[in-house]
């Protein structure tokens, strides 16, 4: 283990973890310092497809600009289809900039551009009920 100048055990603090979630997908972000590295699921994010994905989990790194040379993340997604990943992924690293900041000023900016980057989009699919195929349709009827 390493030591400090003065003999004391120097111990690695762990990474931050944030999370955010959209329908059944789910996403953690570990922030440390570093030099604006970003990987989802071990993969560097400018690798991630499908591109249109990559475009809206990168929007909170482009609302805070310059405070993404400060820091790398580590986003593990697992659940849901592309999007609800993106959409998860996108909102832990909005949390854990956020987090690191500690002003209203990067707050103000993530919302003004994406209000649900924050605070999450509670809407989910309807279970299927019985009578139908989908949640909402049922068969029809004819008394002729």
């Amino acid at each position: 283990m390493p030591t400090s100048p003065t003999g004391k055990q120097l111990v690695k603090k762990p990474p931050k973890l944030y999370s955010g979630a959209r329908k059944t997908a789910r996403a953690t972000a570990a922030i440390v310092p570093g030099a604006g590295r970003i990987r989802v699921n071990g993969t560097p994010v400018e690798l991630w497809e499908p591109e249109p994905a990559r475009l809206h989990l990168l929007g909170p790194v482009r609302v805070v600009g310059e405070l993404r040379e400060k820091y790398d993340l580590d986003v593990s997604v697992s659940g849901g289809g592309f999007m609800g990943q993106a959409d998860a992924a996108a909102m832990a690293i909005a949390r854990a900039y956020v987090d690191q900041v500690r002003g209203s000023e990067i707050r103000d900016k993530l919302n003004a551009y994406n209000k649900y980057l924050l605070s999450g989009d509670p809407r989910q699919a309807e279970p299927k009920k019985f009578g139908g195929p989908g949640a909402r349709r049922k068969r029809q009827k004819s008394y002729r």
